[in-house]
């Protein structure tokens, strides 16, 4: 069982003794608060599209076998905005990042067995670049699509699995040790889940 005082540092077990109040009342709460804001601004700033539209996902939910498409869409942008704004200033954290926890798991879940592809371009759009479609790209563009854009999507692939892996982590994290020093849970609500 993790106790509070588990995470102090008491001086007789540090090597820069001096180290132990400014890592106790500083570093740590500090360092809790901002890993609290990232995981929950990133929340916050990949469902504010879906917030502005919570119909345009139901396609999507529905593909990865969750109906009705029209229920699950809006929730899905309520717990990214709302769920993330509340971890981000540690209101209700337990629940709201145990809820968001378990949607980003599904996302990892689905980045992982839905793979975007192989390639970005068919033979067809490659052909139709040779013959002149190129003018419309950039050097990086006509880089990226040499080889169909093979390489770019796999870039693509690990980017969307390395950042749904750190997203359910760190909500998972939040979900299971709470919204930490600076959090409105700890300091106006003197209460936690």
């Amino acid at each position: 069982m993790i106790e509070q005082n588990d995470f102090s540092n008491p001086r007789d077990r540090l090597w820069l003794p001096f180290m132990s109040a400014f890592y106790d009342r500083f570093a740590q709460p500090v360092g809790w608060m901002l890993f609290r804001v990232l995981i929950g601004g990133a929340l916050v700033y990949e469902g504010w599209p879906k917030i502005m539209a919570p119909m345009a996902q139901v396609g999507f939910v529905e593909n990865i076998g969750f109906y009705p498409g029209w229920f699950w869409s809006p929730l899905l942008a309520v717990m990214q905005v709302f769920g993330g704004f509340a971890i981000a200033v540690g209101f209700l954290t337990r629940p709201m990042a145990l809820a968001n926890a378990v949607m980003l798991a599904i996302t990892l879940w689905f980045h992982i067995t839905f793979p975007y592809g192989d390639r970005l371009v068919t033979e067809a759009g490659m052909q139709a670049l040779a013959a002149g479609g190129a003018d419309m790209l950039t050097s990086a563009g006509k880089r990226r699509l040499a080889d169909g854009g093979t390489v770019f999507l796999a870039q693509v692939q690990e980017k969307a699995e390395m950042a749904s892996l750190l997203w359910t982590g760190g909500a998972a994290f939040f979900a299971a040790f709470g919204g930490g020093y600076w959090s409105v849970d700890r300091c106006w609500l003197k209460k936690q889940f």
